[in-house]
């Protein structure tokens, strides 16, 4: 097969992981060629424009509070509006508002008033958020990933927390961790609403591609879109590892793989882990779809049993007004996907219609997104990190080797440079 290009690494996959790597390993002093099968870098994190709308591939937000955005991006760049600090939880009585005490104080008397039934379910939260608030040495991460561990379901019941509390955290999580049995790591769990805790989750102007976008404009070295990798061969006696193309072989010192759990397994054979998938419908409309007071905060179904698929919907342009043109409003709407967990649209829309105190009938729909593989399985107990170099001159990195979420696809992408470095060498 005939040689493409010659390099000292090839980064299989620019979504966030690969891309960070790239970045670190250019400034090491090394060649790098990044390749990626889809029209541009961004891998799960993608935006289209729908008749004038910015419509992401998926419910997507940026945590500022994460440590490798705050380390890695400029989101003043970015340019990003938050929404507020807080859920609106439609109950069968109407609709009650919880906000964060100090990002969100407007809301603290409805906070008070919502959970004025539910002290002892309270108090159970404060104690399974205990850890959160415990000084200690070292990073939170470790920390929690230190302690005992168990299902998230198991910890909310090991702390008592009961009433509106655990129903409207369950549904909160359910939508950051996409699935709904409570089947996830409590410890991670945790770690994540220690991030919500510090920042409040934020939109970029021109769309959450924006920032694969940044990371991609950093690099002095290309980054090949429509490029479907069929093999990646590992280091020989005669040569370093190869990454076969159907045009043709490119030949490396290292190859990174960075692509996402399916991917690294078809090509390298490492297991990937259960995967938790979403849908996200997104309507357009030119009537205001939620009250002034809580179009900016996200939607949930506060009921025991919920009356819709939805675990979440949300007024995207309340919070940036640049998601959609003059006189319109763009609304997100998701619900868990799985092989034997069909998805209506049809209840979606009414669903997301009820959440938001809103008929829905002249909404318009712009788009539906299926994802079947949107963020890897965190079951306990909690791994905050998995090996990356795979000998050979093979590296693999992705969400799927640290915690699923943009702060674990950016680490993940800087220690595995760090592992090319220390193997290949170049500068510190």
């Amino acid at each position: 097969m005939a040689v493409v290009a010659e390099a000292d690494v090839v980064v299989v996959g620019a979504g966030l992981a690969g891309l960070r790597c790239a970045h670190e390993l250019e400034r090491a002093g090394l060649d790098v060629v990044v390749l990626d099968r889809e029209d541009a870098p961004g891998g799960r994190i993608r935006t289209a424009v729908v008749d004038g709308h910015l419509v992401d591939r998926g419910f997507q937000l940026l945590n500022p509070g994460y440590p490798a955005v705050r380390r890695w991006v400029d989101t003043a760049a970015l340019d990003l509006h938050a929404f507020d600090a807080g859920v609106a939880a439609r109950g069968a009585d109407g609709v009650r508002r919880l906000g964060h005490p100090w990002h969100a104080p407007g809301l603290l008397p409805a906070s008070v008033r919502a959970v004025a039934g539910s002290v002892p379910g309270t108090l159970g939260l404060l104690r399974w958020a205990a850890p959160l608030l415990t000084p200690g040495r070292g990073s939170l991460g470790r920390r929690l990933a230190a302690r005992p561990d168990a299902t998230l379901a198991a910890s909310l019941d090991a702390a008592g927390v009961g009433g509106l509390p655990r129903t409207v955290l369950d549904r909160f999580l359910a939508g950051v961790l996409l699935e709904d049995a409570g089947a996830s790591s409590a410890q991670y769990a945790r770690l994540l609403v220690s991030s919500f805790l510090q920042a409040t989750p934020a939109l970029p102007r021109d769309g959450m591609e924006a920032l694969p976008r940044q990371l991609a404009a950093r690099l002095s070295g290309p980054v090949r879109t429509g490029v479907e990798v069929e093999a990646v061969e590992r280091s020989t006696g005669s040569g370093g590892p190869r990454v076969r193309t159907a045009g043709g072989e490119y030949v490396a010192r290292a190859v990174v793989v960075a692509t996402a759990a399916p991917g690294a397994e078809a090509l390298l054979g490492v297991p990937a882990p259960a995967s938790h998938g979403v849908v996200t419908e997104w309507y357009s409309t030119t009537e205001p779809p939620a009250p002034r007071d809580r179009a900016r905060l996200l939607h949930v179904d506060g009921r025991g049993r919920p009356h819709g698929p939805l675990v979440n919907a949300a007024v995207m342009s309340a919070a940036a007004p640049s998601y959609a043109p003059p006189g319109r409003h763009l609304i997100g709407a998701s619900a868990l996907l799985g092989p034997d967990r069909p998805v209506p649209s049809a209840a979606m829309h009414d669903h997301a219609g009820e959440l938001l105190g809103s008929d829905p009938r002249g909404w318009e729909l712009l788009r539906r997104d299926e994802v079947p593989h949107a963020l890897p399985a965190q079951e306990p107990p909690l791994t905050l990190t998995r090996p990356t170099d795979l000998g050979d001159g093979v590296f693999v990195a992705g969400d799927h080797r640290d915690t699923a979420s943009i702060q674990g696809a950016l680490v993940s992408g800087h220690r595995a440079a760090t592992a090319v470095r220390r193997a290949i060498g170049g500068a510190a």
